[in-house]
């Protein structure tokens, strides 16, 4: 089995349901108010763990309690935080999420994922090998992040990115990827499916109730994902990576792997929350909407 190492964002996650988004200067009456470890490399990671693989965690946390409180609990999941860097001079990431009707706004304090450098990388990639997975996303410096794909490029790692939230920035680094994961929205902000293809090798674009699509150099195909009422969508998108990535570690082809990412990422949906959301292996397993 492959290792995972994901270079990624730890956020704390404030959570609060509304019956429609607020106008400019009204306070609103909402509920269900709940405070939850988040972050897309966090999510990533437990997503990654809980199903199956054997995953090392690079990220940096704020001097504090929602920090020290983030940390315990990725190794409570059984992740490798031992390079989770741990900085006095900002706060841990901060995500105000609004939920409406299944659908979610989120506001997003980066604090101290805004200083992971490139000697965190550096360090997080010496116990990493040739066929190992690379996993990151953009909720942290992009210029770390592309150094990121460049070095695991150059160890021969399998390296995918989840470009989220977009950024352009990213695009010339696009090339030592071997699999890119956006949404739609963030496909259309990068320049669309077919910009895309000529910097990489593979695509997959989720397509939230309608599934996703696969798409490389020979043409693409929608795979469909399972039908449920959705309660929150908070981490659907990592659920999705970390299944795919824990799938791949496993041995399995990408379509496999894509197709049980994309089962967990509907299981996770009918849940509330960001990692308290994202499923074991076992329970994709035995789900059937």
């Amino acid at each position: 089995m492959s290792s995972i190492f994901i270079v990624g964002s730890i956020n704390t996650d404030l959570v609060i349901s509304a019956p429609y988004m607020p106008r400019a200067g009204e306070t609103l009456t909402g509920g269900g108010f709940f405070s939850a470890h988040g972050g897309k490399g966090a999510n990533q990671a437990v997503a990654a763990a809980r199903m199956g693989g054997k995953v090392y965690m690079c990220a940096c946390v704020g001097d504090d309690h929602f920090g020290e409180s983030a940390k315990e609990s990725l190794a409570g999941e059984g992740i490798d935080v031992s390079c989770v860097r741990t900085v006095k001079s900002e706060p841990t990431g901060t995500a105000v999420i609004i939920v409406e009707k299944g659908d979610n706004r989120i506001i997003l304090d980066r604090g101290a994922n805004g200083l992971l450098s490139k000697s965190d990388v550096d360090s997080a990639l010496e116990k990493a090998g040739r066929g190992d997975i690379f996993l990151t996303q953009l909720e942290n410096p992009v210029e770390t992040v592309a150094y990121g794909l460049k070095r695991a490029r150059e160890k021969g790692m399998y390296v995918i990115l989840n470009p989220a939230p977009a950024s352009r920035e990213i695009i010339p680094y696009l090339g030592y990827c071997d699999l890119v994961v956006p949404n739609e929205t963030e496909a259309e902000a990068l320049g669309g499916r077919e910009f895309l293809l000529k910097e990489c090798k593979t695509l997959i674009v989720t397509l939230g109730r309608d599934g996703f699509m696969i798409c490389g150099k020979e043409g693409e195909t929608k795979y469909p994902c399972p039908e449920i009422d959705p309660v929150d969508t908070t981490a659907a998108g990592d659920t999705l990576c970390g299944g795919l990535a824990a799938m791949l570690s496993r041995g399995c082809d990408l379509v496999s792997s894509a197709l049980f990412g994309s089962k967990a990422a509907s299981l996770c949906c009918t849940r509330r929350g960001a990692q308290p959301s994202i499923p074991t292996y076992e329970e994709v397993e035995h789900f059937t909407p």
